[in-house]
């Protein structure tokens, strides 16, 4: 042949290109199991909705199979639960006791059994907070809080809650002034407490006699079992089954421990205002030694200059005042204040002659709401008769922006502040110098900081 051999192009040229008709050319057999229309369409729209069921299927198939790979969080069940009379609303753990607050008092539990071995209920308060710490040989303090705003100081030992005093307690109930919040130094040292009144606020910082408590627990000990040993040849069978029968109970005890002692009291610090010096001399005068920065009330600007600075600024930032709507207001004290009990470190600079635990707290960090200034007060101060109701600050750091919130770490060598300007700085006390600053977006507000 004189050409090589081809396969032959197809000769039906009529036949139809659309695939709805042609599909019998690649299965034969489906030729008479064709649908007419429009059975054809219901059929196909079916296939569609099954292989997207398919495929959905399979992607949850494959999510499930990924989930698996995953390293799964434990889950924990409750291995014991304890009944309690009335609403629990908080608790604290201390030692190998879980102290509940009721809707009728306080109840102790042990953490090994859950088991009530104490309860009080003698006022029938409800109890809102509640702060605990161990001092040693199964003895605690307590400090709980109400709802009527009372702060009650508790001392627990063997099994028996023993009311101290109440610190914020009045004769005159519409002078009574309410807890915002209180705060129990770790160790039980000192005891902080935030107090609101009609129109103004403090702070309250006192030391607990925490050794005189244990000294007199033991007199207190040994005096009863010498009264008990004294009685026992005077009296008959039946008075010792009565003794047996009915123990005093443990709210009711007669024994008294020494109070807390005030160890300071601060108050917000006052808006800054005109001067009143009429020379330098006289504000010089005030200062101190010059060692420390203050509050700032020590100056020589006048109240012409403020205003007259305030005219400035409005008038050049008026059209951005007036976007923001901005509503002038008078400068409020205010009335919330956060505070932490610090360990000793190179920040609290104490004097030689006065001696310093590791453990023991050695000062106080307070920002007030709205303030540029953080204040550390030291608390290793000898005792006054009288307490200043408005001591100075030992150490005052101040702010680029308003304080926002604090927190320090748990070990007490870290120390963050978050500003309203939504940064944050991170120092460190021992060292005493800053270790990182970090900015958020503008548009952030930080509520809340925390070490983890």
């Amino acid at each position: 042949r004189k050409h090589p051999l081809d396969i032959p192009p197809p000769s039906e040229k009529d036949w139809l290109k659309n695939d709805e008709e042609d599909f019998f050319l690649q299965d034969p057999d489906r030729k008479r199991d064709a649908l007419p229309q429009p059975f054809r369409m219901v059929n196909k729209l079916v296939m569609m909705v099954f292989e997207n069921a398919m495929e959905i299927i399979e992607r949850r198939e494959m999510l499930r199979e990924a989930q698996k790979l995953k390293v799964q969080p434990t889950k924990f069940f409750p291995t014991a639960e304890f009944q309690v009379t009335g609403r629990a609303n908080c608790l604290a753990v201390s030692g190998k006791y879980i102290f509940v607050g009721l809707s009728v008092g306080l109840a102790a539990f042990k953490v090994s059994d859950c088991k009530e071995v104490c309860a009080w209920d003698a006022v029938k308060t409800e109890i809102c907070a509640i702060h605990a710490s161990d001092l040693g040989n199964e003895c605690h303090v307590l400090l709980a809080v109400d709802e009527m705003g009372l702060v009650w100081l508790f001392f627990f030992h063997k099994e028996s809650f023993l009311l101290i005093q109440i610190l914020n307690e009045t004769e005159d109930i519409s002078k009574r002034n309410t807890c915002v919040e209180v705060v129990l130094s770790p160790g039980g040292d000192y005891a902080g407490v935030l107090l609101q009144g009609n129109a103004k606020a403090w702070l309250e910082i006192y030391r607990l006699p925490k050794d005189s408590w244990l000294k007199e627990m033991e007199k207190n000990a040994e005096a009863a079992e010498a009264c008990r040993e004294k009685r026992a040849p005077h009296s008959s069978q039946t008075d010792i089954f009565l003794l047996q029968e009915s123990p005093v109970p443990a709210n009711k005890a007669d024994a008294k421990l020494s109070l807390p002692v005030l160890l300071l009291q601060v108050k917000p610090p006052k808006p800054v205002t005109g001067s009143s010096f009429k020379s330098p001399l006289d504000a010089l005068k005030k200062v101190d030694d010059g060692s420390m920065l203050g509050l700032g009330y020590n100056h020589l600007i006048k109240d012409s200059q403020w205003e007259q600075q305030e005219a400035i600024f409005r008038s050049t930032y008026r059209e951005y005042l007036e976007a923001e709507g901005e509503r002038e207001s008078k400068e409020e004290i205010p009335r919330r204040a956060t505070f932490h009990f610090l360990l000793p470190s190179r920040i609290l600079q104490v004097g030689p002659e006065m001696k310093v635990q590791p453990d023991v707290p050695a000062g106080i960090s307070v920002h007030w709401d709205g303030s540029h200034n953080l204040c550390f007060y030291l608390l290793n101060r000898p005792l006054k008769e009288k307490v200043d109701s408005d001591p100075k600050p030992d150490i005052v750091w101040p702010c680029a922006a308003p304080i926002a919130c604090s927190a320090v770490s748990s070990c007490s060598r870290y120390l963050a502040l978050a500003y309203e300007d939504a940064a944050i700085t991170i120092w460190d006390k021992h060292l005493g110098y800053p270790l990182s600053m970090t900015a958020i977006l503008e548009e952030r507000l930080i509520r809340s900081i925390h070490f983890l």
